[in-house]
């Protein structure tokens, strides 16, 4: 049986290091091709994950004009913000359907999270009208604000804050303390590792936005780090494949540092009860 148990890991090491490689290749050549000064004249073909000629030439060239500088700018606001409102819905929000008690909370959850099933293509024309009326459109707010309703994170944290007995929040409340008291206080502490994944998680959501920035962002000063290297892809083609890849590098460097620094957080929210020994 050992023996057999041994074949198996052994066996499901291949695989997953198989899985592993498949998944990584991809950022290995992006990678390389930035780094490959003559990948601006031709992309070298079959691919190969040491470049030809190692030069930061193409870091130079995307830094030179100072738009990407902008448009990190830009996506760092836009992703701040809007992970600050999203986490703090998330959190309060599950909160109150876990330990909250009030008429109407079972459908009133459903109703969150059925705002999962409708895709942003079905939500365009009419967030694009209000703010159009409101006369918003060309601002970050349409990027900002549509992201406090947030229904996995709301589910991710209800799941957790359930986890946590309620003899808490009875012992804070004889204690006098007030419900966003207890919740700031007693709750929030516990929260960490259900925090980090819903910071995690928005981050790499907010920072990827593609097609509602599209939509509302027609300014060139605005454009977030996705649309900038759509712009740019347009503007140039494949003819500045080194530079294009650079610029690929950059927009995934930032959600790469966020996942390393945060990512056991994740298994930690999922196994961690919220109680201390």
């Amino acid at each position: 049986m050992k023996k057999q148990q041994k074949l198996a890991q052994v066996v499901l090491f291949v695989v997953l290091l198989f899985i592993a490689i498949i998944v990584v290749a991809p950022f290995v050549w992006m990678v390389s091709i930035s780094f490959d000064r003559m990948a601006n004249i031709q992309v070298p073909f079959p691919p190969t994950f040491i470049p030809d000629l190692f030069s930061v030439f193409n870091y130079e060239l995307v830094f030179e004009n100072g738009r990407i500088i902008r448009a990190y700018l830009n996506s760092g606001f836009v992703t701040f913000c809007s992970v600050a409102l999203q986490v703090s819905a998330a959190l309060l929000g599950g909160y109150a359907f876990s330990k909250g008690r009030f008429k109407g909370k079972k459908l009133l959850f459903i109703l969150v999270l059925a705002t999962m099933m409708i895709p942003i293509e079905a939500r365009l024309i009419p967030l694009y009208s209000m703010f159009n009326a409101a006369g918003l459109l060309n601002t970050f707010w349409p990027v900002i604000l549509p992201s406090i309703l947030y229904g996995f994170g709301v589910f991710l944290a209800k799941q957790f804050f359930d986890q946590i007995p309620d003899s808490l929040r009875e012992a804070a409340q004889i204690d006098g303390a007030s419900e966003f008291r207890t919740f700031f206080q007693v709750y929030a502490p516990l929260a960490g590792p259900i925090t980090a994944t819903l910071v995690i998680l928005s981050f790499m959501g907010n920072w990827n936005e593609f097609v509602w920035p599209l939509v509302v962002l027609n300014a060139e000063r605005l454009h977030t780090i996705p649309l900038f290297l759509a712009s740019f892809s347009l503007e140039n083609g494949t003819s500045l494949a080194g530079m294009t890849m650079a610029l690929a590098t950059m927009s995934v460097l930032p959600i790469i540092i966020v996942f390393v620094f945060l990512q056991r957080y994740i298994i930690q929210s999922i196994a961690l009860s919220g109680l201390k020994e």
